[in-house]
């Protein structure tokens, strides 16, 4: 059988395979002293809130599982818009908003209806690798350029510049990333969003753990950025993180307003709509009682932040960066592979540590070979969504391994 092309320009996702070894090791060591400790998913382990699960029952005894508009229901179009209002203060129009089928479904329809066949998009390295193949399934070309911690691993507007040709369609930003959980500057961000614009291009920015953000100093969305560019960034959006809610498979976009019309166009025709039962449960997230149990796990999730990665520091798998959002720890491995006898090269490295790890300590983590091209043998992203307790019982396996 013949394969489209567009299908085998996209890689495997290495988070996946990681993730069904581990799985199958998991199964051995189940019943021992030390059953495996899995930190390479990037999902919380809080499941929604009581009332949004309670809003999902309520809807399908009340019948309300029919198709939605293509854009999703007003009143949770309205709901998103006032959330921006209170948590950021931005007076975002309920009209600009599309709810989709999680951010995989807005990225692909942003990609589609933006990318023509070999049009680049600029994009930093490390970054989700879901996103530029999205890029890539839309015929695009995803250009990564290495990043360094001195740029928290964000794209400069100097080096979007230099980068920037005749094939340039924009660039696609993650604030916070994933996976190192770090923010681009508000400075920078709309110093590349001008740029762009001037190039008459387009900014696209990743914001699905922008309700995760610890630090005052980045918890901005740029559709708050100055001099109208707000209004020309497209924001991706989700459910899944800050609201607990992954396999739901919820999300929206915020977008220009030119741009709503073809977006609902082809969300009519590839999605229909978003799944009816997770829009009316995710109207019960913007209630006050609900807002408060999110922001006390946000706090959480920062506590676990501030545990877990100094201990790696101390261990000798130095954070570069400090997270100031998300649940991760971008962790340079270089040591301990040394330590260990484990080879530098691209195709080894944190792979074969990651697998290593998985051995000795019953310890899952993410190889960068899922997120860089630059220099995926350095890093390792480990997870913090876990636990506390979970956090605690790892950061001794690994005193007691390294």
């Amino acid at each position: 059988m013949k394969i489209a092309q567009r299908a085998e320009r996209i890689q495997p996702f290495f988070v996946m395979e990681i993730a069904k070894e581990a799985q199958r090791l998991a199964a051995q060591v189940a019943d021992s002293a030390d059953p495996m400790i899995f930190l390479n998913i990037g999902e919380p382990d809080f499941s929604a809130p009581d009332a949004v699960q309670q809003a999902a029952t309520d809807a399908m005894r009340a019948g309300k599982t029919s198709y939605t508009q293509a854009l999703g229901i007003p009143a949770l179009r309205e709901a998103i818009s006032g959330w921006y209002a209170t948590r950021f203060g931005l007076d975002i129009d309920p009209a600009r908003i599309a709810v989709t089928a999680g951010a995989s479904g807005a990225l692909q329809l942003a990609c589609l209806a933006l990318i023509e066949a070999g049009d680049e998009i600029l994009m930093p390295d490390p970054c989700y690798p879901c996103n530029r193949n999205f890029v890539t399934a839309a015929d695009g070309v995803a250009k990564l350029i290495p990043t360094t911690p001195e740029d928290r691993f964000q794209l400069s507007p100097e080096q979007v510049a230099e980068n920037w040709t005749a094939h340039t369609r924009g660039v696609l930003l993650a604030t916070p990333s994933n996976p190192t959980g770090t923010s681009i500057s508000q400075q920078n961000l709309q110093a590349i969003a001008e740029f762009s614009r001037r190039q008459g291009g387009i900014t696209l920015v990743d914001e699905i753990y922008l309700g995760l953000s610890f630090d005052a100093q980045y918890g901005h969305s740029a559709l708050g950025l100055p001099d109208g560019l707000g209004e020309t960034i497209i924001s991706i959006n989700s459910f899944s993180k800050y609201f607990n809610m992954t396999g739901w498979r919820l999300g929206w976009l915020v977008l220009p307003p030119a741009l709503v019309p073809v977006i609902e166009r082809l969300a009519q025709h590839l999605f229909i709509c978003p799944s009816s039962i997770s829009q009316q449960a995710a109207l019960a997230c913007f209630t006050p009682e609900t807002l408060a149990i999110y922001e006390t796990r946000r706090a959480a999730f920062k506590a676990r932040r501030d545990f877990f990665i100094p201990a790696l520091n101390r261990l000798g798998l130095s954070v570069p960066v400090m997270p100031d959002g998300a649940f991760y720890a971008y962790a340079n491995c270089e040591s301990a592979c040394e330590r260990w006898g484990i080879s530098p090269t691209k195709t080894a490295g944190s792979w074969d540590f990651a697998r290593a790890l998985m051995q000795r300590a019953h310890i899952a983590a993410t190889p960068g070979r899922d997120f860089a091209d630059a220099a995926p043998h350095q890093y390792l992203r480990f997870s913090t969504a876990s636990s506390m307790e979970q956090l605690q019982t790892a950061v001794t396996r690994l005193e007691a391994t390294l």
